[in-house]
């Protein structure tokens, strides 16, 4: 079972003149083998979610509840998110100088499972989790992230979802930067995990284009820090061609 509950969330983020607060109310609900792709103009709080819900320090969370599977993440440190089932792709992700990609993918799977996985199958899993996103055997030598092509940073993010294998996977902007050939292999990969049939998918995403390939049973659209609208594949494809200036003008009506 997989099930991420996310119940009247309200998030503050600290800036230099003090706490602000950007998600102001959030509910969402994703259940086993569901894919929820979030979008929104710039702003509107889709990476604060991300962030928030995995343990980001720079976030608070000021009330509200994020469950997974009945356990409340809030009161967890992230390594304890982690173990529980989670995983976040970011948007950005970060150099790790002197740390190669097979130790930093092995010490993460010790860390989630116990106990280190044996050498002859895991070097083989990593290789096969690799060469699924075009990655030569060679990178697993390299420096995590160091050098890293965008294109190279967002498919090792995937192949650590397919090593991992965690309950629910939030995936912040896998999209942004990538090519269409690394945005189809990138997008196989998100389809392999979901297609387990027994775990979550959190997609962010500014534009429609990664939805042609990863096909979401939800669409939500995110203004001001809340959910403004709700639908299936077909409100992606009308944002696509009308864009958010409705829900934004709706929002700036119902505060004022």
């Amino acid at each position: 079972m997989s099930k991420l509950e996310i119940i009247d969330l309200h998030v503050d983020v600290e800036t230099e003149t003090g706490p602000k607060p950007i998600l102001k109310g959030v509910n969402l609900t994703i259940n086993d083998g569901e894919v929820h792709a979030i979008m929104g103009p710039n702003g509107s709080g889709k990476s604060t979610l991300a962030y928030s819900i995995a343990g980001h320090p720079k976030y608070t969370i000021t009330s509200g509840k994020v469950l997974l599977d009945g356990q409340d993440l809030t009161e967890m440190t992230v390594d304890e998110r982690a173990r529980a089932g989670l995983f976040l792709a970011m948007q950005y992700p970060v150099e790790v100088p002197g740390v190669s990609v097979a130790n930093f993918l092995r010490t993460a799977k010790t860390a989630l499972d116990g106990q280190a996985p044996k050498v002859r199958t895991w070097v083989k899993d990593v290789n096969a989790a690799l060469e699924k996103m075009q990655l030569d055997k060679e990178f697993a030598a390299r420096s995590v992230n160091e050098g890293f092509s965008g294109g190279e940073k967002k498919r090792h993010e995937i192949a650590q979802l397919e090593l991992l294998n965690p309950k629910v996977a939030i995936l912040d902007e896998t999209d942004s930067g990538l090519d269409i050939d690394a945005l189809r292999v990138v997008s196989e990969g998100v389809n392999r995990f979901s297609e387990q049939g027994d775990r979550g998918v959190l997609l962010i995403t500014h534009y429609s284009r990664i939805l042609r390939y990863v096909n979401p049973t939800h669409v939500h659209v995110f203004v001001d820090g809340r959910v403004a609208a709700e639908g299936g594949k077909e409100l992606a494809e009308e944002l696509e061609a009308s864009g958010y200036e409705q829900y934004i003008k709706a929002s700036a009506e119902a505060n004022a």
